[in-house]
């Protein structure tokens, strides 16, 4: 691989790495909250390992490696650093390595989804390892994969058959998309749900691995009565109970340890449907779990856990592990309180009518949350949960924003592409922008839409004798979703991208609403894009532009795919400000390398330019995603989203010379001291990183 492409695979130098400042919010809550909280933590970083596993092969091997080494050494780098001979500057190479792996939770970025690889050079890390027998044994068996290779496609997650990695289907380098859809839509025609669930190619056919603690759950237990079948084609569908057995069990314990310490009855059930869950592999009683989170509103530590997201299967179905815990800040609360009182006024404002929406708004608990434990491969600055369409459209759902994510700040970090005159606007209104934001991403973008959908075989969730008239085409529907088709199988590896885009853009028309930005305390409600008010929805919209720029690190040009969800999305808005016209928007340069590139963004012009051109996009995304419209859909998308020659030879470039490290947080531990829970924080550094992972002994 010439340099310049390796470059942008190398670990960061240094990583930005931050502290999850937490405890004034951990010391006010009670001595049983502390003790719910602790295990609930427990509970969430027992499963790191179950990440590690889901990234690649070797993260798990690695990540042993940072431990031991650590182990060995007691902390003291400086003494390794002569007693192997390794040099300061490759000392620093391999720990910025190690906080940035252990920030990610595995050797691919977790934004991003591409390899990260040492700046050590490969001879001073095998020194490093020949300190023990246990190092080094750990070191021969990652050593070839640890760094790049002259496989480019190994470089990104992806399909296997792609020639990209996914360990979502381990020991099967030769499984295809189509097996890998076929398996799954026969599963999903079983009623079984995918998200806890890895599949294996054998010899015969195929073995889809359960995450639980036994290997060997009764018929009762399951999702299913079966646990085999035979395919039209002979081959064999079989399930394997038993997938993270050890992580599964430490699991359970702790949350049955923490339904001890539960506020109230539906803190107890949830407990309980999640042990259930994580002990069996039902996720049919996680989603039970789910319900009773739904109805435990405004509780002082707040949490979720299990397999979530499913932004890193390639496939779109298969979720990574995660749970989180945290406080409520009940100050920051109220805003988001009196988002939620609005949001039945504020829907009919989108642009489409009452037949593409829910009959009811089903108001969830939203509140600001202070982190105290984010297990997984990465952070992020708001949550809108759980996924299910059924418990969503029919029961509700809860968001929440992560303040002391959304606060954490670098020191003296980079802005590029913002003009001169615009910096100081942008730092100082660009938190509230994005607290706003996130706000009516989680709630109104995720919260509101209908699918209309054929819920069991001839009765319809709407009048199929006089179909709604479709907004786009002035015609009625004609497509919808059939019987046990969801929204993630019927639009498949782009659903992700696709409804959060949705929601970005519901978050970018409705942030023209100067009602609402006084909710968050800016203005008296009235329309002044002069005011301060209006300097927030200014620094909304350049952030969203500013990301769309930098959106290019996340697609990869070998196979002209994107790489990451939320920054697909937020190149098709960036693009969709751009269609506005150069009145509104432009991307400024003189010199030929575009060194100098900045983003001119009309003020003036938001509300009469930039709302209208996000109204009529999100007006697409948002009929073809209510009318299964997959064809429409995927034509609109990848045409929006097609990097086409100019972005790609001559933006991408200076953004990835350009590119600001992502944050990786340290985050503190607590421990049981004298029957009360303590918390111990650790320095902002990399050796503050590794040493908050070694002192989880039950990872």
């Amino acid at each position: 691989m010439d340099t310049e492409a390796l470059k942008q695979y190398l670990a960061d130098n240094p990583p930005t790495v931050v502290p999850l400042a937490i405890k004034p919010h951990f010391e006010a809550l009670s001595d049983k909250e502390k003790l719910y909280a602790h295990h609930i933590s427990i509970a969430c970083f027992a499963g790191a390992r179950i990440v590690l596993r889901q990234v690649s092969v070797e993260s798990e091997y690695i990540y042993d490696f940072i431990i031991a080494l650590h182990k060995h050494t007691s902390g003291d780098y400086a003494s390794l650093a002569k007693e192997t001979g390794v040099s300061s500057e490759d000392l620093d190479a391999y720990l910025n390595y190690a906080a940035q792996f252990l920030g990610n939770l595995g050797n691919y970025k977790s934004f991003g989804d591409s390899k990260f690889v040492p700046r050590i050079d490969p001879r001073q890390l095998k020194a490093l390892a020949t300190v023990s027998p246990k190092t080094l044994e750990l070191y021969e068996k990652f050593k070839d994969a640890i760094f790049t290779g002259n496989d480019v496609g190994k470089l990104h997650l992806g399909y296997p058959s792609a020639g990209h990695v996914s360990t979502y289907y381990p020991d099967s380098p030769d499984i295809t998309q189509e097996e890998i859809a076929g398996v799954s839509d026969f599963l999903e025609g079983k009623g079984l749900l995918p998200e806890n669930t890895r599949v294996r190619k054998t010899g015969d056919g195929f073995e889809v691995l359960i995450a639980s603690a036994v290997d060997n759950p009764s018929a009762e237990q399951r999702d299913t009565k079966e646990s085999e079948w035979t395919l039209d084609d002979g081959k064999k569908v079989k399930l394997v109970f038993g997938d993270h057995p050890k992580e599964m069990k430490t699991i359970a314990d702790h949350l049955e340890k923490a339904k001890e310490y539960a506020a109230n009855d539906n803190e107890a059930k949830m407990m309980e449907e999640y042990v259930k869950s994580f002990r069996t592999g039902s996720l049919e009683a996680f989603k039970e779990s789910q319900r009773y989170w739904i109805r435990n509103t405004g509780p002082e530590v707040e949490t979720d856990i299990g397999f979530v997201e499913t932004y890193r299967d390639p496939h779109g179905i298969r979720g990574e592990w995660e749970g989180f815990v945290a406080t409520v800040n009940k100050e920051r609360t109220k805003a988001f309180g009196s988002l939620v009182d609005a949001a039945p006024k504020l829907i009919p404002l989108l642009p489409w009518d009452s037949s593409f929406e829910k009959d009811k708004f089903l108001s969830p608990d939203f509140t600001s949350l202070e982190v105290l434990t984010f297990a997984g491969s990465g952070i992020p600055a708001g949550i809108n949960i759980p996924n299910y369409d059924d418990i969503r459209q029919n029961f509700g759902f809860k968001n929440v924003s992560l303040g002391n994510i959304l606060s954490a700040k670098a020191p003296n970090e980079a802005i590029p592409f913002i003009k001169d005159a615009d910096l100081a606007i942008y730092q100082k209104y660009r938190d509230p922008a994005f607290e706003v934001q996130v706000g009516l991403h989680e709630l109104l973008g995720h919260g509101c839409g209908k699918l209309l959908q054929e819920t069991e075989p001839g009765v319809f969730n709407f009048d199929i004798k006089n179909p709604p008239i479709s907004p786009i085409s002035g015609k009625p529907i004609t497509t919808y979703y059939k019987p046990g088709q969801t929204w993630g199988s019927t639009f498949g590896s782009i659903a992700a991208s696709y409804e959060e885009c949705r929601a970005e853009c519901v978050a970018m028309a409705l942030a023209c609403e100067f009602p609402i930005l006084q909710l968050f305390g800016f203005g008296d409600g009235k329309e002044d894009i002069n005011g301060e008010a209006g300097d927030v929805l200014y620094a909304a919209y350049l952030s969203m532009a500013r990301a769309g720029i930098a959106a290019l690190e996340f697609w990869d040009p070998k196979s002209r795919k994107w790489g990451q969800a939320h920054m697909q999305a937020r190149f098709s808005i960036l693009r969709t400000f751009l269609n506005a016209g150069v009145e509104f928007c432009e991307l400024e340069h003189k010199e030929d390398d575009l060194s100098d590139l900045t983003l001119r963004l009309e003020r003036s012009k938001i509300l009469t330019l930039g709302r209208p051109a996000v109204e009529d996009y999100l007006q697409k995304l948002h009929i073809y995603k209510s009318t299964a419209d997959v064809e429409n859909a995927k034509k609109l998308y990848e045409e929006i989203t097609t990097v086409e020659p100019f972005y790609e030879n001559y933006v991408r470039p200076i953004v990835l010379k350009k590119k600001t490290p992502r944050k990786v947080f340290v985050q503190a531990n607590t421990v049981v001291q004298d029957g009360k829970v303590v918390l111990k924080e650790y320095e902002a550094g990399n050796t503050g990183m590794i040493q908050s992972y070694f002192e989880r002994e039950y990872v």
